[in-house]
């Protein structure tokens, strides 16, 4: 029986009311509850580094048969002396040119002159032009021109002195050069130039050839009588030929220009390169070779020789490739920077692009990389080059940029140089080459190993991020996982770059608003269950799309056999985990805080993250609370996990109890395992982990709205550990305290009880403050 006092009590409102009441709406209740619904956060997966620099890790799912290698010799012998890629156009065959001598000394009326002999050598031979191999082959056979008179010889040049060249009477200076002024087509003699011939007159065009091949006639330049005959291997035009010649030749200024800059060129070639070529020749000390290799790259770039047209490109190519021999890093490096200007392809392209990834194996050439802007010219090369007919030296190329992107100190640059967009690039070319034949490009996935490697290091800049997203890379991404599939290397290094970028919130939003890849992901899960390295980083990129987007919560959950695959994936690691710690219990003296953690456990974190967001969409929630093997595996986790032994699992395993619980549907796991589950949470109560105490409180606050429960907290005195912890300063501990005892207060019974503790007072002195 009540005592008048208790009877005032009971008439008067309840102690958790306020003074003022706003009666709130069911929405602003139900938002209000709702709140206590929390996504978990966890850390992201670390990648160990690698000890050395090699083409694939030690983790790498490839075998050493498999793979191409990453230790090999590159000499002056493995390179060609002659590049694979020809000067001009097609490589011809030598012609057989036998011009017929004139029947008598030039005269007046035969002025005629006697010709030149053709090279006997036939690698001088080859150097003709292939459009001037055309005009030759043509006029053999007789169908090219008419015959027509030669006009008279030229005059013969005189050299006055070293600066003044003298021809003719006319003179003009070039850059302190003194070279004779030329009529309509110049001096050919000295500069002759190049016709081709399409089949008729009118298409004959001027081009310059370079000095050395055998001259034409100078009938073609000044025109003579019809009435004579030419004994050449070509005809002669008309004097209307001629001025459709002149018409399309352009202005005397214009071939005066182009005439000089071939002299110039041989001039530039003899004073500048020659001094430089013999000074590399003498191979005295390695600081005086690194000083000429500098020179002479400077030189040939002021002399625009670089590139692959130049002509005695064979000859300075040859000269370097013999200094490889000479096995200095630094000078390698000058030599190789040269090659590549210089646009080499096919296996010398190979072979100087493994030069540089074997340099830049050591982490001590960092510095010399960075110094010679060699990373350009790589980038060059992938950005130039053909990916089909070069792919094994951009495998190598690759490599090397893969190596210098592992630097922090490397990144702005690459990603000024454009880095991003060229992978980007490349990648986009892979996948259309895949769709379009239907296989895969050979040895692309090893392409695309290096490829993935570097821009899972580029993502760490903000740059690089925003890049990403401008260019639509996340989906080509995703389609090279869904091409290759079976490549685990190249998947993983996919979902590490994913990984990092779902780390922030912008590259998260577009990853989720791309559908297809919740399949792809639950594809991977399936294909690749006990691989912990690529599952453990899928998984947590699930989490952080699930984490504050509903719409992904729930176009996850669509796709055909996301729950299925989830809980296989939860039911295989905890059986990994349950045997791995018993057998380190039986051999590790360790307290249980200071061993290692296991990566079975990493993956379970991971995972019931990902149930714990899930659990917050309306519809998805009450499915996951009325999944009996899915809460049976939850709480055998908290059952034979301690806070100490994991705290993070445990942690994330009653948040994730704790939004299940939330929903009061009759066909509920955890409403029926409520007292057992009050029992488990009982352990993290009384240990010394305040979050862990927090997720306990958080739980027993919606299973405190149920009768047995209520009578549980007072039987254990759970309530009187409530009570002192409305002491606590930590203020998301006294509020959940304070919702328990609001919660036992229904029962009258249990006012009684809390008055005694001093519950009431202490709940009302927080309800005024």
């Amino acid at each position: 029986m009540l005592s008048p006092n208790d009877k005032k009590l009971e008439k008067l409102d309840p102690f958790y009311r306020p003074s003022v009441s706003k009666q709130k709406t069911s929405a602003e209740i139900i938002s209000e509850a709702r709140n206590a619904l929390r996504t978990v956060r966890t850390q992201r997966p670390l990648t160990p580094l690698e000890d050395q620099r090699k083409l694939f890790g030690s983790a790498s799912s490839r075998t050493p048969e498999n793979r191409p290698p990453s230790s090999f010799s590159v000499h002056a012998s493995s390179f060609e002396s002659s590049d694979s890629k020809p000067i001009s156009g097609t490589r011809l065959s030598p012609l057989e040119l036998k011009p017929k001598a004139p029947a008598s000394p030039a005269t007046e009326e035969d002025p005629c002159p006697s010709f030149p002999k053709p090279p006997v050598d036939p690698a001088k031979i080859r150097r003709i032009s292939s459009a001037r191999a055309r005009l030759f082959r043509a006029a053999s056979q007789g169908a090219l021109l008419p015959d027509r008179t030669l006009p008279p010889t030229q005059p013969k040049k005189r050299v006055e002195s070293k600066e003044t060249v003298m021809m003719g009477d006319s003179m003009v200076k070039i850059n302190g050069i003194y070279l004779p002024e030329s009529n309509a087509f110049g001096h050919l003699k000295s500069h002759p130039l190049q016709l081709t011939y399409d089949g008729d007159i009118s298409e004959i065009k001027e081009q310059e050839v370079f000095k050395g091949t055998t001259p034409l006639p100078s009938h073609l330049r000044s025109g003579g009588d019809q009435g004579k005959r030419c004994s050449r291997a070509s005809s002669c035009p008309s004097s209307s030929d001629q001025s459709r010649l002149d018409t399309k030749a352009g202005s005397k200024a214009d071939l005066q220009e182009k005439d000089t800059e071939i002299e110039v060129n041989e001039v530039f070639w003899n004073t500048r390169i020659i001094p430089i070529l013999r000074e590399l020749e003498k191979k005295e000390n390695i600081e005086m070779l690194c000083a000429a290799c500098t020179q002479l790259h400077h030189t040939l770039e002021e002399g625009n020789m670089l590139g692959n047209r130049f002509k005695r490109r064979t000859i300075l190519l040859k000269t370097l490739y013999k200094l490889v021999d000479v096995g200095s890093d630094l000078l390698s490096l000058k030599l190789a920077k040269i090659i590549l200007a210089l646009k080499v392809s096919g296996k010398n392209l190979l072979n100087v692009c493994k030069l540089i990834f074997k340099i830049s194996r050591s982490e001590k050439n960092d510095s010399l990389i960075q110094n010679d802007s060699i990373l350009e010219s790589l980038l060059e090369v992938l950005r130039s080059e053909g990916l089909q007919a070069n792919t094994e030296a951009f495998l190598y190329c690759m490599g090397a940029i893969k190596f210098i992107s592992g630097n922090p100190g490397f990144l702005n640059e690459m990603i000024g140089k454009g880095a991003v967009e060229i992978l980007l690039n490349l990648i986009k070319q892979i996948n259309e080459i895949t769709e379009k034949s239907g296989t895969c490009l050979p040895n692309s996935g090893h392409l695309l190993v290096q490829m993935t490697a570097t821009l899972r290091n580029l993502v760490d800049s903000p740059l690089a991020r925003s890049k990403l997203l401008s260019i639509s890379a996340l989906p080509q991404l995703c389609t090279v996982m869904g091409q290759y599939t079976g490549d685990k290397d190249v998947c993983t290094n996919i979902a590490r770059i994913f990984s990092k970028l779902t780390s922030y919130h912008d590259c998260c939003v577009a990853l989720a608003n791309y559908s297809r890849c919740y399949a792809l992901f639950l594809n991977l899960i399936n294909k690749y269950q006990k691989k912990q390295d690529l599952v453990v980083r899928i998984v947590f990129i699930l989490g952080n799309l699930t984490a504050k987007n509903n719409q992904a919560r729930e176009q996850f959950c669509r796709e055909k056999g996301s729950f299925p695959t989830l809980l296989s994936l939860f039911h295989t690691f905890y059986e990994l985990d349950l045997h791995s710690r018993k057998r380190v219990e039986e051999g590790d003296d360790r307290p249980p805080a200071r061993r290692p953690p296991a990566q079975a456990e990493d993956v379970l974190i991971k995972l019931t993250r990902v149930l714990a967001n899930l659990a917050i969409h309306p519809r998805v929630g009450p499915a996951i609370a009325a999944h009996p093997r899915i809460v049976g595996l939850l709480l055998a986790t908290l059952e034979y996990k301690s806070i100490d032994d994991c705290e993070e699992l445990v942690i994330n395993t009653t948040a994730t109890i704790n939004n299940l619980s939330y929903y009061q549907v009759k066909n509920s796991v955890i409403q029926d395992k409520k007292l057992y589950i009050a029992e488990l949470l009982i352990k993290l109560l009384v240990s010394n982990n305040m979050d862990g105490i927090l997720e306990a409180m958080r739980v027993f606050g919606n299973l405190s709205q149920d009768h047995d429960i209520c009578d549980f907290i007072v039987q254990k005195n759970v309530h009187k550990f409530m009570i002192a912890l409305l002491d606590a300063k930590h203020q998301d501990i006294c509020f959940s305290a304070c919702g328990v005892l609001l919660n036992l207060t229904v029962d009258k019974d249990k006012r009684v009880i809390l008055k005694e503790e001093g519950g009431i007072k202490n709940l009302t002195f927080i309800n005024s403050g």
